[in-house]
């Protein structure tokens, strides 16, 4: 006789904040997904995985995520459940190290957390972060100070970079005339 595997269990809910709609799921040991609506999977190793909508579960997830966009919160303070390749989770762990209103580079953080010359490896892993905002990818920017890739699209970093407060250069540069005056 097989013996199927047991379900692991994970809750989610909805939050609609101010750059759009997100996703949210937790497992038993804390939050797992906090992501941009439609682009997010099923936590890194998580098995037979049983999906329960559950909002009540998030009250605290979402006290936090209010206050932040609020302006009154600048550190969030709950249980994370991340999961991913241990170079991934280094990086994570790096991210959460970025102090509010702040930015770093990807090649700082490539340094940050011990890989020098890893800063694309350090993109890829926020790519694959699976907390965003509350494990902070959008303060990691491009060396020369413009913003760089975002799962929730460069508005939205540039939204939560301003809320924060935080220095960037725009990505895209000024259109100028032949004679240096700022197109219209």
């Amino acid at each position: 006789m097989l013996f199927a595997e047991p379900s692991e269990f994970f809750f989610t809910a909805g939050y609609d904040s101010p750059v759009g709609h997100l996703d949210l799921a937790m497992s038993e040991r804390g939050l797992s997904v906090v992501a941009f609506h439609g682009h997010w999977i099923a936590p890194h190793g998580a098995k037979n995985v049983r999906w329960i909508e559950e909002p009540d579960r998030f009250r605290e997830v979402t006290r936090q995520l209010d206050e932040y966009f609020g302006g009154v919160r600048q550190k969030f303070d709950l249980p994370l459940d991340l999961r991913g390749p241990e170079f991934h989770q280094k990086c994570w762990q790096g991210l959460l190290r970025i102090p509010f209103g702040q930015t770093w580079s990807y090649a700082k953080l490539a340094a940050e957390v011990g890989s020098p010359l890893a800063s694309r490896a350090v993109g890829q892993a926020n790519h694959h972060n699976p907390v965003a905002i509350i494990v902070p990818c959008h303060r990691v920017i491009a060396s020369d100070g413009t913003l760089a890739g975002f799962g929730g699209g460069l508005p939205a970093k540039e939204f939560l970079l301003n809320l924060e407060g935080a220095r960037f250069r725009p990505s895209i540069p000024e259109q100028r005339g032949l004679f240096g005056e700022l197109a219209v």
